[in-house]
């Protein structure tokens, strides 16, 4: 992974990793000198004390133990002073490999920035390819709806930038780079007039028949034609005269007539039956290809075919990678993954 971001960084990652153990195997020869002299001197006490202790009546008889007093006291002492050493030595050795660390970090962090700054590093970068279906996932309130809000310039960004065919968003008008996306909610939103008014809401020009097959494709034809006047059926204020998966494959229909390059889904398919869902993915995949798609999905397994899967949490893109690798990863995205499938 560090390779593919940046080689450079890489070899000074991989110069810097052996500079620290190079760097404390002075202190630690002198480290281990200082633990072997205070070995001995150790050893030496402790006999002394076993001898004295043992032959204590021939102390006292030839009145040695002033004498034994001070030798205690000497081996004592330089005891305490080897002691002292060896610990001093041996303190020094991970100050020694922290700072080596650190002047790893901050050379890194100074190249890093160097190269960003000449254009030949991006911060955040998150490279979507044409054609390709990303997937946003999450827990609730990490900031998935959001993004996609940032993407459509609802919300205006603060740093950094998104660029659309390489272009600023924000050197666009709304309308310009609005025309490049379609958009279907989770929360659906249809206006009181007929079902075709509805579907044409989505771009000036459509004529009847793209219309149908918009609907045919989102798997929304075959009900609207049960309806009294079809497409002429006259919605009241909300939609409320039909079902929710119903008003919710309409929304679908609707983004597909609007032919979009990229197409972001909220939850699209979050109030439509297991059946119905099938077949809008199959409909789906035959309507993505050549078009980038972002998908906001709960249910784990409708995205896992796609290309490039953003684990976000707390407004931040933990992980990135697809189904496979981050499974393999075996992180964040896998802890929710096996969560739903346990």
């Amino acid at each position: 992974m560090m390779l593919r971001i940046n080689p450079w960084l890489t070899l000074l990652t991989i110069v810097m990793v052996p500079l620290s153990p190079i760097a404390a195997l002075g202190v630690m020869k002198s480290s281990a000198k200082h633990f072997g002299n205070q070995q001995e001197l150790l050893g030496k006490m402790n006999g002394f004390i076993e001898e004295m202790y043992n032959g204590q009546s021939v102390v006292q008889t030839f009145n040695y133990q002033e004498r034994a007093k001070r030798e205690f006291e000497e081996l004592n002492r330089k005891l305490q002073n080897s002691s002292q050493s060896a610990e001093i030595a041996s303190g020094k050795i991970s100050p020694i490999t922290s700072l080596v660390n650190n002047v790893g970090y901050a050379f890194s962090a100074v190249i890093g920035c160097l190269f960003v700054l000449s254009g030949r590093m991006t911060v955040g970068n998150v490279t979507v390819e044409p054609g390709q279906k990303v997937a946003i996932v999450g827990p609730t309130g990490a900031g998935k709806t959001t993004l996609i809000n940032l993407l459509m310039r609802f919300y205006e960004i603060n740093s950094g930038e998104i660029l659309v065919d390489g272009v600023n968003t924000k050197e666009m008008t709304r309308k310009e780079l609005r025309n490049h996306f379609g958009m279907v909610l989770q929360d659906t939103w249809l206006f009181e007039g007929s079902i075709m008014e509805n579907l044409a809401y989505s771009r000036d020009g459509l004529t009847e028949n793209e219309i149908v097959a918009a609907s045919k494709a989102a798997c929304a034809d075959g009900f609207i034609r049960t309806m009294p006047g079809a497409y002429d059926m006259e919605l009241s204020k909300g939609a409320e005269n039909i079902s929710q998966g119903e008003r919710q494959l309409l929304t679908i229909a609707r983004a597909m007539a609007s032919n979009p390059e990229i197409m972001i889904l909220d939850e699209a398919t979050s109030n439509v039956d297991t059946h119905t869902e099938q077949k809008i993915q199959q409909a789906m995949a035959q309507l993505m290809k050549g078009r980038t798609s972002f998908v906001i999905a709960h249910r784990l397994s409708t995205i896992k075919d796609a290309d490039m899967i953003l684990y976000m949490e707390n407004g931040d893109i933990k992980e990135v990678g697809n189904h496979d690798s981050l499974m393999e990863l075996n992180g964040k995205y896998a802890m929710l993954y096996n969560s739903q499938f346990a």
